[in-house]
């Protein structure tokens, strides 16, 4: 199996964890997962290509922000009064998301949207997370401040 999105719904549904049960939360966590892989994901991946291949397109680079702009300010009202994304507890769409949000930890994209930055946070404060990364870290045999 491939697609990252693929592989977390699949292994949620194999598991019975951070997926709900009912159709119409599954169907939401579903919703989400999309959401972060295929609208919010591909633009701010197009930033760094830009940056890459055409960084003195500063029409094309305002364009493109303006257009991530459009997707996080979605997804600020989205957080509205929530504490994870597609349902009240944390699920697989809450990873796919934070996921796709790391890409853009070290840039101003996330000042203007509060909610954003806080549910960022509270993705990756999550045990589970720290676990992740210390090993990541160690995998890499660099230091968890230096990928953090």
């Amino acid at each position: 199996m491939a697609e990252s999105a693929a592989v977390v719904l699949y292994v949620a549904e194999k598991a019975g964890k951070l997926i709900p049960g009912d159709v119409p939360g599954r169907t939401r966590v579903v919703q989400w997962c999309f959401a972060a892989v295929g609208t919010v994901e591909p633009t701010l991946t197009c930033m760094d290509v830009i940056e890459i291949f055409d960084s003195g397109n500063h029409k094309l680079k305002a364009e493109v922000r303006k257009l991530a702009g459009r997707w996080l300010g979605d997804l600020e009202r989205r957080l509205e009064d929530r504490e994870w994304i597609a349902c009240a507890d944390f699920t697989v769409a809450d990873i796919m998301m934070a996921s796709v949000l790391r890409g853009v930890r070290k840039t101003d994209l996330m000042e203007p949207f509060p909610r954003i930055k806080a549910y960022y946070e509270r993705c990756f404060s999550r045990p589970a997370w720290q676990r992740t990364l210390s090993l990541y870290a160690d995998r890499l045999g660099v230091q968890v401040e230096d990928i953090r």
